[in-house]
Formats: structure tokens, sequence, C-alpha cells
């Protein structure tokens, strides 16, 4: 009897084409070895990030990328994958504790559907964009999404929602580096771009905080312009941060069950759900500080050792292959976002 043992088929797919790559680990022990690799990995990131002023997202990827050699070892994949799956889902949830109803509120209700609109807009400008260029249009719903919402938080989440099986780990990581890098560049050229166009306080905070990618970098800029400025941008890119959950929810509501099956997903994944019950628990209960604080803290973490788990697992060669011009994608959504957070901001705000 001849055993092939050179090629290892997947198990299993979820009800959203996300590829089981292996069977589920026997034992908690066998996810040390990829849980212990993952954690020196971010704390190797945060260290980076913390001496050198460089977003924690961007420097978990890079870290994992430089590891990726390490992707290869049998011993370590099933570490690596509850990182890059459960670990993200869990950050995913802990999310909901840094945004509130009542933030949501505070920015009014025309200004919150402009918000929602062109949030919307942006994800399907990205959808249309990435069928365009044949990238399909799962690649273009990941980009325009992780620039619409909060940067690489959301190309998680999204990316979790779509699936390996349309979206790869190639395309993550691409997604992952140009979404950071973007939100980079915006957190030092928007607040300049505000003083050049004369905008108010209150006007270059609805745009920096409805158009920067990332929740750090969004802050950044707004205080960088003032005191004012830096609480609507932050009370704005917070509001973006919890249309991360109904922006999920009516994507998945477009994604078949099979390939063979033309029905909607009817039913929403637990960390959707799960972001949902944080975010109004901490919006109806008097959460404590220092629980929020955690929590923040806790899911920073979390999604960095994903991110860095994802950079170990992606394969190169795939990455290397797809070149620059998936990266368009994400620059032509995040100049559509900028438009349209320029003229809302100019119009809805006084």
């Amino acid at each position: 009897m001849v055993q092939n043992r050179g090629t290892s088929f997947p198990q299993a797919a979820d009800l959203y084409g996300d590829l089981v790559d292996e069977a589920p680990p026997k034992g908690w022990r066998t996810l040390l070895p990829g849980l212990i690799v993952t954690v020196l990995a971010t704390l190797a990131a945060g260290y980076l990030s913390d001496h050198y002023g460089a977003p924690l997202t961007l420097m978990a990827l890079l870290v994992g990328l430089a590891l990726n050699f390490l992707g290869g070892d049998e011993r370590l994949g099933p570490g690596l994958a509850f990182a890059s799956r459960t670990l993200l889902r869990v950050g995913i949830v802990l999310v909901g504790l840094r945004v509130t109803v009542g933030e949501m509120a505070d920015i009014g209700p025309a200004a919150f559907i402009a918000l929602a609109a062109i949030v919307g807009i942006t994800v399907a400008a990205g959808a249309l964009l990435g069928r365009a260029m044949g990238f399909g249009a799962a690649f273009g719903t990941l980009a325009g999404g992780s620039v619409a919402i909060c940067g690489a938080s959301a190309a998680l989440a999204f990316a979790t929602l779509l699936g390996e099986k349309r979206v790869n780990r190639a395309q993550l990581a691409l997604v992952l580096v140009g979404v950071a890098s973007a939100s980079a560049f915006a957190m030092f050229a928007y607040p300049i771009l505000t003083h050049l166009l004369d905008l108010s306080d209150r006007q270059a905070g609805f745009m920096l905080g409805a158009s920067i990618h990332d929740v750090a970098q969004a802050l950044g800029a707004g205080y960088a312009v003032g005191p004012e400025a830096g609480g609507t941008a932050a009370i704005v890119k917070l509001t973006r941060v919890a249309l991360l959950a109904p922006a999920l929810a009516i994507v998945a509501l477009y994604l078949p069950r099979g390939e063979k099956s033309g029905g909607a997903a009817s039913v929403l994944p637990w960390f959707v759900i799960g972001f949902f019950v944080v975010a109004a628990l901490n919006s109806l209960l008097p959460v404590p500080a220092e629980v929020t604080t955690w929590g923040g803290g806790a899911a920073t973490a979390l999604l960095a050792a994903a991110v860095a788990a994802t950079g170990i697992r992606s394969p190169m060669q795939d990455l290397l292959r797809q070149g620059a011009r998936p990266l368009i994608v994400i620059a032509a959504c995040s100049v559509l976002l900028l438009l349209l957070a320029g003229v809302a901001g100019v119009v809805l705000v006084d």
C-alpha cells in the first residue's frame, strides 16, 4: 500500500468557505509551539512599535513575514492557525468595548447617516474596482472594507468572514501592508490638507475621523490639529468602528452557503454577534474604566498576534506573484473616502 505523504488536503470548510488546512488539534499541547512563536513575534513587534513610533499592526506583519520560513514546520501549524483564526475572532469581539451607542449619537443623525453612506459607498466601490481589475469582488470588498472602517482590524474581520476560499492569505497580507502604510501616510499628510483647505477644527476633526484608516492614526492626526479636532475625530472614528458589525452582517447576507447553493447565509458568525453584544453592554451598563482599558489593550494584542501569525503562514511565492497592482484598489478607495469625508465635513459640520 502506497501512502502519499507529500500532499495534504483540506479536511473541511466552514459556512463561509474558510478552508481548514489541518485536522482539529488533539490537545492544547499541540498549540503551544505555534503560540510561543506567535507571542515572541508579537512582543518583537511591540518593541519595534514603541521604540520607532511605527504602527503595531504593520510591525507585527513585517515580523511575521520575516519569520515566514517557519510556516512550513508542521509542529507550528496548529498554534499558528489558532492564533490567526480564534485569537483574531476574540479580538474582534473585544473591539466592541471601544464604542458605545452614546458616542455614535453625539455626532447627530445627519452626520451619522452621511458616515454610514460613506462607508457603504467605499466598500461597494472597492468591490466593483476589484472585479474590474480582475482581482475579484471578494478582494475588492476586503480592500474597501479595511479602508472604509478601521484599517487592519476591519481587514482581518472581513477576511475571516469571506474565508480563504475567496481571499487567500497572500491577498490578506497585501491588504494589511497597504492599509497600514496608507494610514501612516494619512496621519501626517491629512492634517496639512485641512490647513490648506482652511477648515474649522470641527470640520477638520470630522474629515480626519471619517477618512483615516486606523484608530490610533485618526486620533493622532486629530489632536495634531487641536483639542476640538481631536475630540471630534475620536467620536467620528469610533462611529466608523461601530459600523464594522453592520457592514459584516450586510456582506454575510450576500455570501452563498456553498459552491452549489445560491442561498444567502442567514446566520451571522459568532464574532459579529459577539461584537454587537459587547458594544451593547458597553453602552447600557456602567462598565468600569479599568475593564474598558484592559479590553481595548487585549483586543490590540490579540489582533497583533493574529497579524503576526498570518504573516508567518502567508505563502511568500503567492504574495510576490501578486505584485503591487492590488494596492491600487486600496489607494483608489482611500482617495474616494478622503473626498467623501471632506465634502461631508464641509457641508454638515459648522
